[in-house]
């Protein structure tokens, strides 16, 4: 799923859009919605998105002027404007596309297409990139992505949604905050060497946690931790020390 931010001043305009993404893109999710300048601003350095779907008439601050001011644009534009008087200016952005109202559902399903296709093979070359180099967390931390591999293909999941991941020999399972169980043909050790240290820790042979996504510790011999999936894993009396050494304890 690709994180998306819709930000028009219409509210009739925004209900249009956010209606024919719902109905037509089950890769997009729709993550904010946006009617000004500053809000906008709040969504973006907060939801870190993968694709702006915005109107090129907010306020009086052009919208331009606006996007000069965020130091590294690392998402995709659709833009959207009355007329095509701005088109040269999304140009400059490397725009995905530029709609003129009153914009057609199948226009809008194109370009959200194109900016998919883009947004796919730019997660697919940073994981080439992650091969090549042998520097994983580094090239993790430009998408804040990981293409986990499946027998249909991969499938792309921020790093900050996964809440836990359990061994099934050759295979792994990885439970997500969205409710999904994602079967990979990864084993596990291969996304422990993967992942950041500061988020991620081999709590047992068999799990490998996300801190970030830690509920509950009970004491015991290595003690149990309890997930927000609601998952208890016990903890390898072995790994017990360095797992309370993360939180200092």
């Amino acid at each position: 799923m690709f994180r998306t931010l819709i930000i028009d001043s219409e509210v009739k305009q925004l209900a249009f859009l956010k209606k024919i993404i719902r109905d037509n893109c089950p890769l997009i999710e729709i993550a904010g919605e946006a009617s000004d300048i500053k809000s906008t601003q709040k969504l973006i350095n907060g939801l870190n998105p993968d694709l702006v779907i915005l109107s090129t008439h907010l306020s009086r601050l052009s919208v331009f002027k606006f996007l000069e001011s965020i130091v590294n644009i690392d998402f995709e534009c659709i833009f959207i404007s009355k007329d095509d008087t701005c088109s040269l200016k999304a140009i400059k952005y490397n725009a995905v596309d530029y709609l003129v109202k009153p914009i057609r559902p199948k226009e809008l399903e194109l370009a959200i297409q194109k900016a998919i296709k883009i947004m796919l093979n730019k997660s697919i070359a940073i994981q080439k990139e992650l091969i090549i180099n042998n520097s994983d967390a580094a090239a993790i931390n430009k998408s804040n992505k990981i293409a986990i591999p499946t027998l249909e293909g991969f499938v792309f999941i921020h790093i900050d949604d996964i809440i836990r991941f359990e061994s099934n020999g050759t295979y792994t399972y990885i439970f997500t905050s969205k409710k999904e169980k994602i079967t990979a043909s990864k084993n596990i050790k291969e996304f422990e060497d993967m992942l950041p240290k500061s988020s991620f820790f081999r709590i047992h042979n068999s799990h490998l946690v996300n801190i970030n996504r830690l509920l509950k510790y009970n004491k015991g011999r290595g003690g149990t931790i309890t997930m927000e999936d609601g998952t208890q894993i016990e903890v390898a009396s072995r790994r017990r020390n360095q797992f309370l050494n993360l939180f200092q304890l």
